[in-house]
């Protein structure tokens, strides 16, 4: 009887372990390559962060005026106090004013003075405000005599602090811009939607009406809408009419896009195969649909963000916008409607820097959100 040699079993092999990237960290890899993008979205985050404790950083608030600093240049900060012997110590400063007359305009103009020193106040208390909704009158800076003002930015017409005005303005102008695309979103995805998964006479009624919107000239329909609002309603009345009007104007764009994007995912076979397995509409649109382009809805919204800042500036620029007490960046560049205003304070036009800065920041923080989102691009495949 022939020995029966028995042969180990070979165990199975263990399956080598694959990392695969979801979608959202492939769009998150791709973008960080897009430096400018990148360097946009650290500049709105801190925009951001700026606006949500505007009122703590603002040494006064929007209607503190000081009448006899009336078109005062800014003030520029210096961190460290130096003395005649040559030594220094960290203090910051300013430095006060002097009056001058201007003989060929018969007018006193401040300047700054070189020799007098206002020093500043951290955590400082000032004028009431609400952080983060905690009443509170403590300040980030202020001066330490309460009779002599600091103006970083200068003053306008009637002595208020242009940076308090603008970092007020700030939450205005950045905030309905998120709301106006938040409406503008909603609208745009429910009926690009409805437009494009149902078709037939709903598609046909939906694009009439987005073809009737685009067709009326932007500037007049904003006009006429926002010259319609009651005179009486106050500045939150007022915010939220004009965040309504622009989401009314600004939505039929991603309607457009959503409509096309359901148009091509409707005759997909994952599509038909849900369908087939009774799965409903709603589960279909949010399940299925939905996410297939979530990425590209994203960057259509970030590039939407600084049409609505631009629409709202343009409206308060041209006094059918917001309205006094309410500041914006759009009321602040009002006083910089004359020449003589911006040659006699040209620091009047600094609201202007603000606005730029955002736009180009949305613009390039959307275009690399949208090579990111979109594989078959040139840029991305780099």
């Amino acid at each position: 009887m022939s020995d029966i040699v028995s042969t180990p079993i070979a165990e199975p092999a263990k399956e080598s372990k694959v990392d695969v990237a979801s979608q959202w960290r492939l769009i998150w890899r791709q973008f960080k390559k897009h430096k400018i993008a990148v360097l946009s979205l650290f500049v709105l985050i801190a925009m951001y962060t700026f606006a949500l404790f505007a009122s703590f950083i603002a040494p006064y608030s929007t209607g503190t005026s000081f009448s006899q600093y009336t078109y005062a240049p800014p003030q520029p900060i210096h961190l460290f106090d130096v003395n005649k012997e040559g030594g220094w110590r960290f203090a910051p400063y300013v430095n006060d004013y002097k009056v001058e007359v201007d003989r060929v305009a018969m007018r006193r103009t401040f300047v700054i003075d070189e020799d007098s020193r206002i020093y500043l106040n951290f955590f400082t208390p000032g004028d009431r405000h609400a952080l983060l909704g905690i009443p509170t009158d403590i300040h980030l800076f202020g001066s330490a005599e309460r009779n002599k003002p600091v103006f970083l930015l200068g003053s306008d017409r009637v002595g208020r602090d242009l940076f308090s005005r603008i970092a007020y303005a700030t939450q205005i102008s950045l905030s309905i811009g998120l709301i106006g695309v938040l409406l503008s979103l909603t609208l745009g995805l429910f009926l690009g939607g409805v437009s494009g998964y149902y078709g037939g006479w709903t598609d046909t009624i939906i694009q009439r009406i987005i073809e009737f919107v685009r067709s009326v000239p932007t500037i007049p329909l904003w006009m006429g809408l926002a010259a319609s609002l009651p005179r009486d309603w106050g500045p939150v009345q007022v915010y939220m009419a004009i965040t309504v009007i622009l989401s009314l104007v600004g939505w039929t764009g991603l309607a457009r896009v959503v409509r096309g994007r359901f148009l091509s995912l409707r005759e997909e076979d994952f599509i038909r195969a849900a369908k087939l397995d009774g799965a409903s509409e709603a589960r279909i649109i949010i399940r299925h649909m939905m996410p297939a382009f979530t990425s590209h809805i994203i960057a259509s919204v970030t590039l939407a963000v600084p049409f609505m800042i631009v629409a709202e500036t343009a409206l308060s620029f041209l006094g059918i916008g917001l309205r006094p007490p309410a500041v914006s960046w759009g009321t602040l560049l009002q006083d910089a409607q004359s020449v003589r205003a911006v040659t006699t304070a040209p620091w009047l036009l600094a609201p202007a820097i603000p606005v730029i800065v955002s736009i180009l920041a949305f613009n390039f923080l959307g275009d690399g959100l949208r090579d990111a989102a979109d594989p078959y691009s040139s840029k991305s495949r780099r």
